[in-house]
């Protein structure tokens, strides 16, 4: 069933000229070639719905697509000035393709939309760029009418992280908004985390906000993610989940564990010396499991010191990094780069210019 929610038309206070922030939409694509006309299209409208000109770009990541992606792309960028495309030789996966985007963006807001249009652009970049105004540092979108066979896995997964993760979002893995501060915060991004920004926005103390979008079917193409994805998703959360509570204090995960298994070890002991003493026999199978116990708690605390070891230098590092980033900001060294939008970027020099967009 189809729900139709009206776009929002009215220009929000943020995009006052004396504000005159700059949006950034970043669209990763891969074998997305029929579906690229038509994307350009509708952010361009979007764009002069919300006097954006000048102040706008479109960033797209083609991700080593074999169907002439890139080329219908940089066919477009005399029609389109907005448009900024990076190419990757090989497909990397969303996650890489994420991290060529945030490389680089300009704009203050930044926008994650597909380019399937299963997300369209000319509805939802208003309804994200809205609700930003309302004070919040992210934005997800939550899909509504979504009928691509996908519902139930989705809905455990995000079920699962809602439990794990305390964030009140229905639809952790679709359509994004943030604000470049909340960008420039996110640790490095590993294989497949681009499905865990919202929570780790969360843990970072950012604001999280969340409005309707519709769901379309896809035009053109086919999907690139299947159920074999779930197992892997349930993994990661753990994974993120781990680094989220005990990156900053992993003594308290392994010294806890340690101190568990020599508490047990200890335990078992006193009960074999009191049969020993009370009955004169023994039990060397519980004897050993016991002394392994012991060993595996000694063990775990003391990577629990080597973790605290590796996370103090980690402080260090981060700790020199902000200096020299206060330095080089003071210094007049780093200054934000702005739009061109009479000088569109062709992909060879999108490429040229940005390191992350090619690959090993």
């Amino acid at each position: 069933m189809q729900y139709a929610i009206e776009g929002v038309s009215r220009t929000p206070e943020i995009f006052s000229q004396t504000l005159s922030p700059t949006v950034s939409v970043l669209v990763p694509a891969r074998n997305e070639a029929e579906n690229i006309p038509i994307l350009l299209a509708k952010v361009a409208k979007a764009f002069d719905a919300l006097g954006l000109d000048g102040r706008a770009e479109l960033v797209l990541i083609d991700d080593g697509s074999t169907d002439g992606t890139g080329d219908v792309a940089a066919s477009q960028a005399i029609a389109y000035p907005f448009l900024r495309l990076i190419r990757h030789r090989r497909n990397l996966g969303l996650t890489a393709a994420l991290r060529s985007g945030f490389r680089a963006v300009t704009g203050d807001l930044i926008i994650f939309l597909p380019a399937d249009l299963e997300s369209d652009p000319e509805e939802d970049i208003p309804k994200l760029l809205h609700k930003l105004a309302e004070g919040y540092d992210v934005v997800a979108g939550w899909r509504q009418g979504r009928a691509d066979g996908k519902t139930f896995a989705s809905g455990i997964y995000n079920t699962v992280s809602r439990r794990l993760f305390k964030v009140q979002a229905h639809d952790m893995n679709w359509i994004k908004a943030f604000r470049r501060e909340v960008l420039l915060t996110l640790p490095p991004l590993r294989s497949d985390w681009h499905r865990f920004l919202l929570m780790i926005a969360a843990q970072q103390g950012y604001r999280i906000g969340e409005v309707a979008t519709n769901w379309y079917p896809r035009r053109a193409g086919r999907s690139k993610y299947g159920f074999s994805r779930i197992p892997i998703s349930l993994l990661d959360v753990l994974v993120v989940k781990f680094l989220l509570a005990f990156s900053q204090a992993p003594m308290r995960f392994f010294g806890g564990l340690g101190l568990a298994a020599l508490s047990l070890s200890g335990i078992t002991a006193v009960y074999l010396l009191l049969l020993y003493l009370l009955t004169q026999t023994q039990q060397r199978p519980i004897f050993w499991a016991a002394g392994g116990l012991a060993l595996a708690g000694l063990l775990l605390i003391l990577v629990g010191f080597i973790a605290e070891l590796i996370v103090s230098q980690a402080e260090q590092i981060k700790e020199m990094e902000w200096r020299l980033d206060t330095f080089m900001a003071e210094s007049g060294y780093r200054q934000k780069p702005g739009f061109s939008p009479g000088q569109p970027s062709s992909s060879a020099s999108a490429a040229a210019a940005d390191p992350a967009s090619t690959s090993p």
